[in-house]
């Protein structure tokens, strides 16, 4: 199933994602840092979703609070919430 997550708080503005159990593939960042999102996109295609909170749950960027990398956590969490 393809999800959409709108970020909060940060450069980018939407995660989009495919979730299939509660494995995450297919990640797409609007907006953001391109080249550090297409990595991160990279390195967490095919993880679960508890192997990406346990990497990038809590990562900050500056002052803000929470980072792309947070916001993809919270959305892959907030999707398996909701496929269930």
């Amino acid at each position: 199933m393809r999800y959409s997550y709108k970020t909060r708080g940060t450069c980018s503005q939407v995660i989009n994602f495919n979730i299939d159990g509660n494995v995450i593939t297919d990640i797409e960042f609007i907006g953001g840092c391109n080249g550090n999102l297409k990595a991160v996109s990279k390195l967490c295609d095919g993880m679960t979703v508890e192997e990406i909170e346990s990497k990038l749950l809590g990562n900050q960027c500056g002052m803000r609070g929470t980072s792309c990398a947070d916001q993809f956590a919270k959305a892959v969490r907030e999707a398996l919430e909701t496929t269930k």
